[in-house]
């Protein structure tokens, strides 16, 4: 990548003083090159995870049970590893990129850097991470700093000023406050807050009685009493102690929204005035709040969940100040827990890694730091990832696909028979001003402000935390910035931002199975064509459809138009929910909604794509013995390839939004006509929905 050096000489004032400067002195020498990391990326073996004809198992019928007819032999002979509790297309590549990562951090450590530079950025937050014995000898010491500004809370009116200045310090724990594009106006930053507070994935861990959540419930009373005996309790102290937050988190869980509720931006949009939010919350006091953060006072911010923010604020006044202090005390040890000595990471692993998700084993140190490292400064992470492993052939191609797939889809918006043409009008115009975004920001974020030593790895993220919630509460009231990213190159995933109307795909999603620049068409556009197909239509499914093209959450359809769509959907969401999980546990079709009209829509646009970039005349390669429209659906089920531990699928089912990966590689084409024709399937066949039954949304 080619970047602008400073100049190094004064020029004349005018092309005509060009001779000024003298024959006698001596002639500029150009600033020498800034070191550059030496990586041999060659030794990064990637397990092969491609559609390879030989992992097809034909003893299973396509028209069946088509997820079993391309991944089940996959996935029986590549179990999920003991430290990861999904295995599959998605976390194979996440493992490669973490691979990469792995190589470029010890070289960064291992090199003589400027300081400053996100070499030496990187480079010593790595180093410090790795540094197992300096992480032992510190204990509970990085935050003992915070510990001692809890002990020092005298009564119950003194919590609201601690919450100020631990949010300042980015610390919050109590609720979400961040900024973001105002959904009234997508061109300027205001602050929302939001619910929070709660340890267990989803309030329903906390309030029903299905086994597992009683379990985990438990489970978690056991962690909090380990975790304070860690910090120093004794353990009647400790067992009562976690009986405590266990009843404080429970409240929180009663006054919160459930994950389907919190689809609705309606839900999370409450704009008000800082002495209407006074007003409704007697015992904290929001404009003494953003005070405290040092943020000039907003005219508005978006203060919704009313539930959530009485309750906190009757906490305040009822809870007694034993409890806050005791709350307050586990949620900063057991957040500091994963980057701690020992003793507490490997119980932060033993509750929220094996008893919730399953997991049998520990990451390794390095991935743990690598994790840490991405979470505190991911896109400067991510200048050094792209300067080793992303090729420019690659985002060209990728331009390409995006342009296919957007003509594909302008054609079907044009074409739809159930649409009237007032709302295509506004459909158009929203699918004119998508704004694509491939592999890395064209413009970097700068991290001149954060300082990284290589003797305190809870110093550094304790350091990157303050940073970044800085930089995120300076955007308040300021003109959003249309070139900022919200993923880092090296993560594998993609998204669509509806108050922006941009589609973005990360450089490391870039790679087999989703795409390949020397792969066939069939297999392009059924991976990676598919997803930028998914984006595009999340700015059309149940939630982003009611954001207009300028990002601002707006009605732009007809009330007739509506009410087809909503029919559509409720289908969708229909045939979803009757796909069993797990025994006696179903998915849930109304949370994983949006995602589920953005596979169906993502499918449809891109093989519409392919066909179109296929042409007329065009003669099919039989590659393996299967044509290019098999191909391309073969290859949309191997990229939701994906095996769970239990419970990771029993989390998934309640905290969604996306249907378990088995789910998604039948949903969509089982809906297509084409995928029929592609497989010779028959009415009656488990993979054909005809009829009422079949759903077709864009």
């Amino acid at each position: 990548m080619t970047r602008l050096k400073p100049l190094t000489l004064a020029l004349c004032v005018s092309l005509a003083l060009a001779a000024c400067q003298k024959a006698e002195e001596p002639a500029a020498v150009a600033a020498p090159e800034a070191p550059k990391l030496a990586i041999d990326l060659a030794q990064v073996q990637q397990q092969p995870i491609s559609l390879d004809a030989q992992d097809i198992d034909t003893s299973i019928q396509a028209c069946q049970d088509f997820n079993g007819f391309v991944n089940a032999k996959w996935l029986a002979a590549n179990p999920v590893p003991g430290d990861r509790t999904t295995w599959g297309a998605f976390p194979a590549l996440g493992e490669r990129s973490l691979q990469v990562q792995h190589e470029i951090a010890k070289a960064a450590a291992a090199g003589d850097w400027p300081a400053g530079s996100m070499e030496q950025k990187v480079g010593d937050f790595f180093a410090a991470g790795m540094d197992e014995a300096a992480i032992e000898a510190a204990g509970l010491a990085p935050v003992q700093p915070e510990l001692d500004r809890i002990d020092a809370l005298a009564s119950n009116a003194d919590i609201p000023a601690y919450i100020g200045d631990a949010y300042a310090r980015g610390q919050g724990m109590l609720f979400g406050l961040y900024a973001m594009a105002d959904y009234n106006d997508s061109t300027t930053n205001i602050a929302y807050a939001s619910q929070g507070g709660l340890s267990l994935p989803e309030r329903a861990y906390y309030l029903e009685d299905r086994e597992d959540y009683k379990t985990a419930r438990a489970a978690f009373v056991e962690h909090v009493a380990a975790l304070m005996q860690l910090a120093g309790a004794d353990e009647d102290t400790a067992k009562s102690q976690a009986q405590d937050v266990l009843a404080f988190e429970t409240r929180l869980a009663k006054a919160s929204l459930g994950r389907l509720e919190l689809r609705d931006p309606a839900n999370r949009y409450n704009p008000v005035s800082l002495a209407d939010a006074d007003a409704s919350t007697p015992n904290f006091s929001w404009t003494q709040f953003f005070a405290a953060l040092d943020v000039d006072a907003p005219q508005t911010f978006s203060l919704p969940m009313p539930a959530f923010f009485k309750e906190v604020d009757a906490m305040l006044a009822d809870v007694p100040l034993d409890t806050w202090k005791t709350w307050l005390r586990f949620r900063t040890i057991d957040g500091a827990s994963p980057y701690l000595s020992n003793a507490f990471a490997e119980r932060n692993f033993e509750f929220y890694g094996k008893t919730l998700r399953g997991q049998k084993e520990m990451q390794e140190r390095w991935k743990r730091v690598l994790g840490a490292l991405n979470g505190s400064m991911g896109e400067g992470f991510g200048q050094l990832y792209v300067e080793q492993a992303f090729p420019p052939e690659s985002k060209a191609k990728m331009e390409e696909l995006v342009g296919n797939l957007m003509a594909s889809l302008k054609t079907r918006l044009e074409n739809l028979e159930w649409m009237s043409e007032e709302t295509k009008t506004k459909a158009i115009e929203k699918w004119s001003s998508f704004t694509p975004k491939v592999g890395y920001p064209d413009k970097w974020r700068d991290w001149s402000g954060l300082e990284v030593s290589d003797d305190s790895y809870a110093g550094n993220l304790l350091a990157a935390s303050a940073f970044n919630y800085r930089y995120m509460l300076d955007k308040i009231g300021k003109p959003v910035d249309r070139s900022e990213w919200g993923m880092s190159p090296q993560t594998v995933n993609a998204y669509y931002r509806a108050t922006a109307n941009e589609i973005v795909f990360p450089a490391a999603i870039l790679q087999p199975p989703f795409f390949d620049v020397n792969a066939d068409d069939a297999l392009n556009y059924g991976g990676i064509g598919a997803v930028i197909g998914h984006e595009m239509l999340h700015g059309f499914d149940d939630q982003g459809s009611k954001f207009d093209a300028q990002g601002n959450m707006a009605n732009w359809w007809t009330d007739e138009d509506r009410k087809k769509f909503e029919a559509a959907t409720t289908k969708l969401a229909d045939q979803y929910s009757g796909y069993e999980a797990l025994p006696g546990l179903f998915v849930n079709g109304n949370l994983g909604l949006g995602e589920n009209i953005a596979d169906l829509g993502g499918v449809t646009v891109a093989y519409d794509a392919l066909q179109r970039a296929q042409g007329e005349g065009y003669t099919d390669p039989m590659i393996d013995g299967y044509t290019q429209d098999q191909r391309f659906f073969m290859n949309w089920a191997t990229v939701w390839r994906i095996a769970f531990t239990e419970a990771q699928l029993k989390q998934q089912l309640t905290v969604g939004p996306h249907s378990p990966g088995m789910f998604r590689a039948i949903g969509a084409p089982s809906n297509l006509p084409a995928f029929s024709e592609a497989f010779d399937c028959k009415e009656g066949d488990k993979m054909v929905r005809s009829g009422e039954d079949r759903v077709v949304i864009w």
